[in-house]
């Protein structure tokens, strides 16, 4: 399964008024797609207008990053949330970052959950259809990035939103599917050299190796570098070098060359 492009994005803008967290300047240039906090998890106005006009100058996709509204926990809280108050926050978020884009001469590429949000999407029907459907009503040719095999994908399909499949080269699995919680040891990859390792793996063979033995087998349309990792920008630079090296163009998923 050797493909000729795959998109690379990261999670960014997470700074928050005079909090600032990783180093988008320099890991901007290194991408294809970035996702883009909304001011729930992390982010707020002036953020997100300063991040969606470097996205825009570095000529990179730009999606919106809805989370939980949990700023003290960076939206890695799952919250009890109604379906709903799911609905209307997903929206809300959207809406607020498309706002950002069009005034900045660009629109957005697609929406990809944040954190808890989208952890519980994959084996929540609700909160799952929420997401979808919001994403659905905002644009119904707007893709949802999300990670195979998850209730998640289920959704969007069945409404009939497009889909963008996701994997991350610098976080562990398990073997069916899952991200290994934060809480294991060995979830997160800070090794540059291993994350392109596994990111080359995922472009060309479409598995990675599961943490608790074999291998999580899957489709893939991009990979995500986490702009909160400490290495975040050498790990990109390693993945893009990697990929580029054995043949594969980093691209948008949405660009007219792509697959």
């Amino acid at each position: 399964m050797t493909r000729s492009t795959i998109d690379l994005n990261a999670d960014a803008g997470e700074s928050y008024g005079a909090w600032t967290l990783g180093d988008d300047a320099n890991l901007f240039p290194l991408l294809s797609s970035v996702n883009v906090a909304c001011g729930f998890h992390a982010g707020d106005p002036l953020t997100m207008q300063r991040t969606v006009a470097l996205a825009a100058k570095h000529g990179l996709g730009i999606g919106a990053h809805p989370s939980y509204p949990d700023l003290p926990g960076f939206g890695r809280r799952i919250m009890e949330a109604a379906p709903d108050q799911v609905y209307a926050d997903t929206l809300y978020q959207i809406s607020a970052l498309a706002g950002m884009a069009g005034a900045a001469g660009t629109r957005l590429q697609h929406v990809k959950a944040h954190g808890a949000l989208s952890t519980r999407a994959w084996t929540h029907a609700p909160t799952a259809e929420a997401i979808a459907q919001a994403t659905h009503d905002f644009d119904p040719a707007l893709p949802l990035m999300v990670l195979p095999a998850t209730l998640l994908e289920v959704e969007a399909r069945r409404l009939g939103v497009p889909v963008v499949l996701e994997t991350f080269p610098e976080r562990a699995y398990l073997q069916g599917g899952r991200l290994a919680p934060r809480s294991m040891p060995g979830s997160s990859i800070h090794d540059p050299a291993e994350a392109a390792r596994r990111a080359l793996m995922m472009a060309t063979q479409g598995r990675v190796e599961a943490i608790d033995g074999g291998f999580f087998e899957f489709e893939v349309d991009s990979l995500c570098i986490h702009g909160d990792n400490p290495n975040a920008v050498q790990i990109a630079r390693a993945v893009r070098e990697a990929l580029e090296a054995a043949g594969v163009k980093v691209r948008s998923f949405a660009h007219p060359e792509s697959f």
